[in-house]
């Protein structure tokens, strides 16, 4: 089996690598910058935006995890750019080589300005808090697209906060350990029909709903709640009136991500 993994270079893809390895599996690596391959992978410089590059890095191709596009927020042309048309022409790229599965990496700001809640369901209607959360509110609906369309399998992964440990009181509900992320790829990889996940690990102050991933054979294992003792006696108990706490977007729905404060940043 052979996976292309755009993006590879990223925090996620870096983390994917080695846990993605398997006998028999073959990880075809695209990413901007050039990437080293190890073992049982294979390695592409390229941009996710060229049509031409991205239909040769299908060839060979049995399941496609995009990962690429920017993941903090930017201006506006670079979002329709990078992360719009780029998801769009890995999907075009995808169909047009004969893939049926694809794995979209969405995030928690799709959902962004949405309240936090007990636990939020899968497919919880859109409130994008930045460009950046539009971008993945744009990619959720093109892979809906194909799916009806094409008949592509695609899952979206509304992934929280995915990193080898989490860092401040938040993580402790968003976060993603590395490990279920690879459990929730590969549950992913082998799901049909179109599916919106959380990408969430089983932590007990959860934000998010577990259902859709139990739904297409997602166990996770892990929960953040093992570092809670350590990042509240750092940072202290969460404040629930700070947006950070508040808003499932945290901090991507402050004012300092306003489109003018951004465009003086840029500047």
């Amino acid at each position: 089996m052979r996976i292309l993994m755009t993006g590879a270079a990223g925090g996620v893809g870096t983390l994917l690598r080695p846990r993605l390895a398997q006998e028999g599996r073959v990880l075809r690596l695209l990413d901007i910058v050039p990437v080293e391959p190890g073992r049982g992978e294979e390695a592409m410089t390229a941009d996710v935006t060229d049509p031409d590059t991205m239909a040769r890095a299908m060839d060979g191709v049995d399941a496609v995890l995009h990962l690429g596009g920017h993941s903090q927020e930017q201006p506006w042309a670079d979002m329709l750019e990078v992360n719009i048309n780029g998801t769009y022409v890995v999907l075009e790229a995808a169909r047009k080589g004969g893939i049926r599965h694809v794995v979209l990496a969405s995030s928690n700001h799709a959902a962004g300005f949405h309240r936090r809640t007990a636990e939020a369901p899968d497919y919880l209607f859109p409130r994008p808090d930045t460009f950046y959360g539009v971008s993945k509110v744009t990619l959720e609906a093109l892979g809906s697209l194909y799916h009806d369309r094409y008949g592509l399998a695609v899952t979206c992964l509304r992934i929280g906060s995915c990193l080898q440990r989490p860092k401040e009181p938040r993580m402790l509900s968003t976060w993603l350990s590395p490990d279920d992320c690879a459990r929730l790829v590969e549950a992913s990889l082998a799901a049909e029909g179109f599916h919106v996940v959380w990408g969430i690990s089983a932590n007990t102050r959860r934000w998010w709903s577990l259902e859709e991933g139990h739904a297409i054979g997602y166990e996770p294992k892990d929960d953040a709640e093992v570092f809670a003792d350590e990042l509240i006696a750092r940072h202290g108990e969460p404040d629930p009136g700070d947006l950070a706490h508040s808003l499932l977007g945290g901090a991507f729905c402050r004012p300092e991500l306003d489109v003018d404060n951004l465009t003086a940043r840029k500047r």
